[in-house]
């Protein structure tokens, strides 16, 4: 015969439920060792895994770890997507045929109450019963990809703003171009009119390293573009708006992911950052540019390509016309940005090529 044990219950690993000995385990789970558990919520951080079921419910964020999970047969799993510590996790479970479900932070907080509980336990509970507001977990190699193309964009710039400044202490040319960079890169100074000052010899060995560096960064920085490019379907809708090439394309699918998960435009210019900032005091309002609580990378990118394309698209170029007298410089180039944004999203959303209006 099996014994029923139970136990009673501990805030330590939010022991809930009796517990059943089967006759060929002799192990006490929350499960029966010849029976999965069905549907588990799992809350991630960096170092541990909080499970909604389970005789143990935290459990080291490692293969270790995971392999005890997957000993109580889930069938299905739902979880968090916190950023990249969410992401070999999910793939492991997914490669081992569990089906694993994402349910998006917005959703989340929203469920979360706003008194009572709110422990990383009850956390795993609420993911559990939330199915339905999940959607199935994909690998997307484009968001890495696009990951790695802008972190080494950014390495680029701070290569470039160090060599320039390596360069104005002992020359009074500190413009840079791929000739003179090969020349740097291999110690070549004999075309350089240098100061020759105390400090020389030690910057043009800063100098000579920075080059080289900078360099490789910018070549695989190609070929980390040629991937990104290689990924943009030649169908995709975002490649009808005038101005917005294969690499832009890239960068705002990799970033964004799923459009849907944006049912408004304003969402998504919040989004980019570029949502207005206003202050309203009794009949007063005070306009303060836009909020930069958003993604970064892409405020940048829509500010470059309507800076450098508005007047290729039709209906930025409408807009310039419309708007160039009130607002000025940088106003004016944000405010095209914020337009673009609004295309971007109702191309993309709606999934119908652009139609200039």
């Amino acid at each position: 015969m099996v014994e029923s044990k139970t136990e009673a219950k501990s805030s330590e690993v939010g022991v809930t439920n009796p517990y059943r000995q089967t006759e060929h385990c002799d192990k006490i789970h929350g499960y029966r060792c010849d029976k999965g558990v069905g549907v588990i919520g799992i809350d991630i951080s960096k170092d541990h895994l909080i499970t909604s079921r389970g005789r143990v419910r935290k459990y080291k964020n490692n293969k270790e770890g995971y392999e005890e999970i997957l000993e109580m047969k889930p069938c299905t799993i739902v979880l968090e997507p916190t950023g990249v510590y969410a992401i070999r996790p999910s793939q492991y479970f997914k490669e081992r045929g569990i089906k694993v479900l994402q349910v998006s932070p917005n959703i989340l907080s929203r469920e979360k109450e706003f008194r009572g509980k709110k422990t990383d336990f009850y956390d795993a509970e609420k993911l559990e019963n939330m199915v339905d507001k999940a959607k199935e977990y994909e690998y997307n190699s484009l968001r890495e990809l696009v990951t790695l193309y802008l972190f080494l964009k950014d390495i680029e710039v701070k290569y470039k703003n160090r060599l320039k400044r390596a360069l104005f202490l002992v020359s009074d040319n500190d413009k840079l171009n791929k000739e003179r960079l090969e020349r740097l890169a291999k110690g070549d100074f004999t075309q350089e009119e240098l100061y020759q000052l105390e400090y020389t010899p030690i910057v043009l060995e800063e100098i000579k390293v920075l080059a080289k560096t900078l360099l490789e960064t910018q070549e695989k920085l190609k070929e980390v573009r040629r991937m990104i490019e290689e990924q943009v379907p030649d169908n995709h809708v975002l490649l009808t708006i005038p101005g917005v090439g294969r690499l832009a394309a890239g960068v705002i699918i990799g970033v964004v992911g799923d459009v849907k998960r944006f049912p408004k435009p304003e969402s998504f210019v919040a989004y980019c950052g570029l949502d207005p900032l206003v202050e309203r005091s009794g009949k007063a309002v005070i306009s303060k540019g836009i909020s930069k609580r958003g993604n970064k990378y892409l405020r940048r990118l829509f500010y470059f390509l309507a800076d450098m394309n508005y007047s290729r698209n039709h209906t930025l170029l409408k807009f310039y016309e419309a708007h160039k007298d009130s607002l000025q410089g940088k106003k004016l180039y944000t405010a095209l940005a914020r337009k673009l944004a609004r295309v971007v999203w109702s191309v993309w959303y709606n999934n119908r090529p652009y139609e200039p209006k």
